[in-house]
């Protein structure tokens, strides 16, 4: 079936230009002084272009952070420091699901951490030409891990900042993520249709139109006939309102992930609602106000795409 749109609009107002600070700088030190894991051991052949594979949250608090996730999703982590970067893989059932970097933020800088969303590619240097010539930016160049692959972090042409990974160890089988796994990503964009072409181009997306009843736009992005993202108007006019991408966790009861996310200190940005999928879904923050969502999702339910 044909993933509908999960509607992030109403928590928007809390976004800013500066959510992914320190991108850059975390990005050359983490290469420039040691090594990631492979994405996927024993390694694959698998490769599914367009599909999220991995997020890293950038946070000024990363001891804080490890105690928020591992209350909340009962992650556990592997801690790496070098020089003056701080680095955690995030581990669920040993399987790694993401990584925490510690950034910290000056007195003078109003940004706000942020989880950094990492999409297959099959060639990183390839994605970066087809980015630069469609109006894209890279804000930080492709570099390799030899355990991990390639990687480079771009910003899409209105501005939503994302990365991409050629990973050397195959990427993750296209299985229903398991709760405390990331299950979804959405993009929310100013410009629809030319967001939706973008990275159809940059990707090989299929583009698929979704119905709504509220007049808004939403578009499923495919590869592989198998759902990946979906990509979401912001409404017309909107005040401190930036396109950005948000990713969502699977949880077996999304009102009591909500529960123990503000017992940990987090706080809800949009309340628990029924999705078109016939879930609840919320979108939060931790302790340092970094946004991601919380989704059921039942294990009938599929992400392929029908035609």
């Amino acid at each position: 079936m044909i993933y509908e749109h999960l509607s992030v609009r109403r928590c928007l107002t809390w976004w800013g230009l500066g959510v992914l600070w320190g991108v850059v700088a975390i990005a050359t030190s983490c290469a420039a002084t040691f090594e990631l894991p492979p994405l996927v051991q024993p390694s694959s052949s698998e490769h599914h272009a367009g599909k999220v594979i991995w997020a890293d949250l950038i946070t000024p608090d990363l001891a804080g952070a490890k105690r928020f996730y591992g209350g909340l999703f009962g992650w556990t982590f592997q801690n790496t420091h070098m020089w003056d970067t701080d680095y955690s893989i995030a581990l669920l059932d040993s399987v790694p699901v993401g990584g925490l970097v510690q950034r910290s933020i000056r007195p003078d800088e109003h940004r706000q951490p942020a989880w950094l969303t990492f999409i297959s590619v099959q060639d990183v240097d390839e994605a970066e030409r087809i980015t630069l010539a469609h109006g894209g930016k890279v804000l930080a160049q492709p570099r390799t891990y030899a355990q991990r692959g390639r990687q480079a972090v771009f910003a899409d042409p209105q501005g939503a900042v994302y990365a991409v990974l050629q990973s050397s160890s195959g990427d993750p089988q296209d299985v229903l993520a398991v709760p405390g796994e990331w299950i979804w990503s959405s993009l929310v964009t100013r410009d629809l249709d030319s967001a939706a072409a973008f990275y159809q181009t940059v990707f090989g997306y299929e583009v698929f139109a979704l119905p709504s009843d509220d007049g808004s736009e939403h578009v499923l992005l495919a590869t592989d006939n198998y759902a990946r993202a979906s990509a979401n108007a912001l409404p017309p006019d909107p005040a401190n309102l930036y396109p950005h991408w948000l990713n969502f966790v699977r949880v077996t009861s999304t009102t009591a992930a909500v529960a123990k996310v503000e017992a940990l200190g987090g706080r809800v940005l949009v309340a628990p609602h029924l999705g078109r999928h016939g879930g609840l879904i919320a979108v939060v923050a931790d302790p340092e106000g970094a946004p991601f969502g919380l989704l059921e999702w039942t294990d009938t339910d599929s992400k392929e795409v029908a035609r």
